[in-house]
């Protein structure tokens, strides 16, 4: 045993000391896949011998249970923000103030990260708590998802007692790409930028998500180090290196304003060439007891400015315009742009959204047009330079068919979009399918865009309903999925058979009806036949259903199509009932879930409340029948408390689901 333990400890030590000189010193010594090896070698050991997995092993980055909720911390040292500046101008007279009292102050210039900053403590040298910014003064809880940040060390050595660093968590441009292409083919909204898509994943309840998404942290400041102090900020910055944590790639001190200025307009020059988006630049005060007689406003620090860079603009020529169908039919009109290369990435393709929008910019195809992005990866046409136009341009129409298959479109007077009807649509087959597997659909685990992709380019499987006569001999075949997998993946399949009526309508992609309408039909109409076979004015009663969604939903079940998949369905077995139970306690009450429970997971508790006939609320109002009180509640209690609304304990809470 001693001889495993030593090997143990030696795998831990050998993956730290790696993913330091991946991660700090950009310069990696063994290969990815040699990292792999000892990583998998690490995991076999604490298989075999789960009593020797710490908290601070490389393989506990994804190891904590999804929480119920996030709990409120005040941070011990103020998390401020910084005055923003937008020209030289602004930036001298930033300079003129600090200098009127103190001509020697030097400025440390370092990169302005755009991603999400966090509080992290590290206790005897083991990371303990990870906390967001909030409003500075408080933020929420996120450990759970900061563990799984790939380059934050979840041990230091030659630590202080105590140690808070504060940092920007963003994601970059490679994993952003990579999950807004994964978003795409499921046909789900992409994100805007790397920076929402980094908040998001860092809010995630599981962590497992968070994981996935590729996060990693840039450290640049020391909030709390117990035993040692610093004379200037840049040393700070050393220390934090010689720690193992990973600190902006640039940065340097000047004398004047003028040399921090050329550097601001350097590091701005260098934004093509990052992993990662930068919005600007920052000047701050080396010394840091000069900060201290500098003082601070009610907002923010008098001894530093963020310089914001503009918004990066590019010309280009429009070489055509052409016809993506989406999930709901929706042609979307997509720019073909000659490659420009603008804020970091090659540019070929830019959304145009819809046929208003074209018009509203006036673009026509072989126009010179301005391509822009500024915190956004996703590029935009902001408009075209009409001056340059020769003559040769052509106005765009939108098809009259779909480009996909042929069949004619529809185009409603009450929206902008243009779309195909053809529920066989090859398009729109692909991307139905991807809904219907996904998490907040029928939840298929192991059933990505990609396998089901290959399921479809295969002849395995022509619609969702086909999943259910899918054998494991079938799967079998497809790359990168061999017999185990392929049972795990018939088993998920099976599975879901006994899902909840409200999965299956939302799974069904029909258009407007989404989680929350498929919730409401379910518990009003208890079967899916009573939902397809009610009128669209007896729809049309039904709270939080309203015209659209009886519209479509009419619409849908109109199509031979749509009865032949859900006669499939039926066949394979899949459940058509509500599971919710009504005429108990929780019927038609509303249920507000705050602070952090111990027995249940936030989605827990929602679903068994649902599933009961209540409503699961994310604010407190007087229609509120209840809130539901877990440890560290904060400002939905204090409200419910004024508004008098009946407060249970989670004990409370447990009891009443006991008794229905």
């Amino acid at each position: 045993m001693e001889i495993l333990i030593n090997e143990l400890e030696k795998l831990k030590e050998e993956l730290r000391e790696h993913n330091r000189r991946y991660y700090v010193e950009d310069a990696p010594s063994i290969s990815d896949y040699e990292y792999d090896m000892l990583l998998r070698r690490l995991k076999e050991i604490e298989r075999e011998h789960p009593e020797l997995i710490t908290p601070d092993s490389p393989t506990q980055r994804v190891g904590g249970e999804v929480v119920s909720a996030f709990a409120s911390v005040t941070h011990e040292v103020q998390m401020d923000s910084l005055q923003d500046v937008f020209s030289r101008e602004e930036l001298e007279d930033f300079d003129a103030r600090v200098k009127v009292a103190f001509p020697d102050a030097e400025y440390a210039v370092e990169l302005k990260i755009d991603g999400l900053s966090v509080a992290v403590e590290y206790r005897d040298g083991v990371l303990f708590r990870g906390v967001t910014r909030g409003d500075g003064v408080t933020g929420e809880d996120v450990t759970h998802n900061i563990k799984t940040v790939r380059n934050l060390p979840q041990r230091i050595d030659n630590a202080p007692s105590r140690l808070i660093v504060r940092g920007e968590v963003y994601m970059p441009r490679e994993s952003f790409e990579r999950l807004n292409e994964e978003r795409e083919a499921r046909g789900e909204t992409l994100f805007a930028n790397p920076r929402n898509a980094a908040a998001g994943s860092l809010r995630q309840l599981d962590p497992k998500i968070a994981a996935e998404r590729g996060l990693e942290i840039i450290i640049f400041n020391v909030q709390l180090c117990e035993g040692k102090s610093f004379t200037t900020h840049t040393e700070s910055l050393e220390y934090l290196k010689k720690l193992g944590f990973t600190v902006s790639p640039y940065y340097n001190t000047f004398k004047t304003v003028d040399g921090a200025f050329e550097e601001v307009l350097r590091l701005g020059a260098l934004r093509d060439e990052l992993p990662f988006q930068i919005d600007g630049a920052v000047l701050k005060v080396n010394e840091l007891s000069l900060r201290e007689k500098i003082g601070r406003t009610t907002k923010f620090p008098k001894w530093a400015a963020a310089y914001k860079y503009p918004p990066e603009q590019k010309k280009t020529k429009l070489l055509d315009i052409v016809i993506q169908v989406g999930r709901t039919g929706v042609l979307t009109p997509n720019a073909v742009l000659k490659p420009v290369h603008v804020a970091g990435v090659t540019v070929s393709r830019a959304t145009l959204h819809n046929r208003d929008f074209i018009k509203e910019l006036g673009i026509l195809i072989g126009d010179t047009v301005i391509i822009q992005k500024a915190g956004d990866i996703i590029p935009e046409v902001v408009g075209a330079v009409k001056e340059e136009r020769t003559g040769d341009e052509v106005e765009f129409k939108m098809p009259e068919t779909c480009p996909a298959c042929g069949a004619p479109v529809f185009s409603d007077e009450d929206e902008a979009a243009v779309r195909c009807v053809n529920s066989e649509c090859p398009a729109q087959r692909l991307r139905n399918i991807i809904h219907f597997a996904s998490r907040d659909a029928m939840d298929i685990d192991g059933l990505g865009p990609a396998v089901v992709e290959q399921l479809v380019s295969g002849g395995f499987i022509r619609d969702a309903a086909d999943l259910y006569s899918l054998k494991q001999e079938d799967v079998a075949e497809i790359d990168r999925m061999g017999k185990k997998s392929a049972a795990n993946l018939i088993s998920a399949i099976e599975k879901t058979k006994e899902n909840d009526l409200s999965r299956l309508l939302f799974a069904l992609g029909i258009r407007h009806v989404g989680q929350k309408a498929g919730k409401v039909l379910a518990l009003h109409f208890k079967t899916l036949d009573a939902v397809l076979s009610a009128s669209e004015e007896k729809l049309k009663e039904i709270y939080d259903v309203g015209d659209a969604v009886a519209k479509s939903i009419k619409r849908w079940w109109a199509m031979d199509d749509s009865k032949v998949l859900i006669e499939k369905l039926r066949a394979a077995g899949v459940n058509m009932e509500s599971r919710t139970t009504v005429g108990s306690a929780f019927d038609g009450k509303t249920f507000v879930l705050t602070g952090t429970l111990v027995k249940f997971t936030r989605s827990e508790a929602e679903e068994k409340i649902e599933a009961l006939g209540g409503k699961a609320s994310s604010s407190v109002s007087k229609k509120t029948s209840y809130v539901v009180a877990g440890e560290a509640a904060g400002s939905k209690l204090k409200r419910a408390n004024e508004l008098g609304v009946p407060v249970l304990s989670e004990d409370e809470f447990l009891e009443m689901l006991e008794n229905v």
